[in-house]
């Protein structure tokens, strides 16, 4: 298995395994302490709410990172500092937002990986629906909970199977 403490280098990790990786096409932003992590992925998939985030992020993360799909919309903030906290806390590898996060100055200061799209300043108000465990599909990637999901300042990787990091 793979040691979810090490640096990530997915160029790397790419010229290794092009062979069994996608690579997501979206250009994510970099937030939290942590430029790379790595984790069995778990999905969730949003709109314009923040809570079933934070639902899922106290639960105990064993090393996992949570993949969300927010839909590509930047409007709304999926996650903010004090949610990036409770993932730290409970022990998520990471954090992967097809959507926008707020409050990134305390986001900055978390021991954590997080990409996403953008940041605004905006939260939600009213809870929405959303779903977990299913199959996740942007930036011409499919995600499924299990996977390996795999980033650093360049990309986000996904492999069905851990990957060896070393060079």
């Amino acid at each position: 298995m793979t040691d979810t403490s090490q640096t990530i280098v997915t160029a790397d990790l790419y010229d290794a395994h092009h062979d069994i990786v996608q690579v997501c096409t979206l250009q994510f932003r970099s937030f939290g302490r942590r430029t790379s992590f790595c984790g069995p992925c778990e999905t969730l998939r949003v709109f314009q709410d923040h809570t079933p985030v934070l639902a899922a992020v106290v639960e105990p993360g064993r090393g996992r990172v949570l993949v969300v799909d927010a839909g590509g919309e930047l409007k709304i903030g999926v996650m903010g500092d004090r949610i990036a906290g409770k993932a730290q806390e409970n022990g998520w590898s990471g954090v992967v937002i097809n959507g926008a996060v707020r409050d990134t100055m305390g986001l900055n200061a978390i021991d954590i990986g997080v990409k996403a799209l953008g940041a605004t300043a905006r939260r939600s108000w009213v809870p929405a629906s959303s779903s977990r465990g299913q199959e996740l599909n942007f930036g011409g990637t499919r995600f499924r909970a299990g996977d390996w999901i795999y980033a650093d300042l360049d990309a986000v990787i996904v492999s069905n199977e851990p990957l060896t990091i070393g060079r």
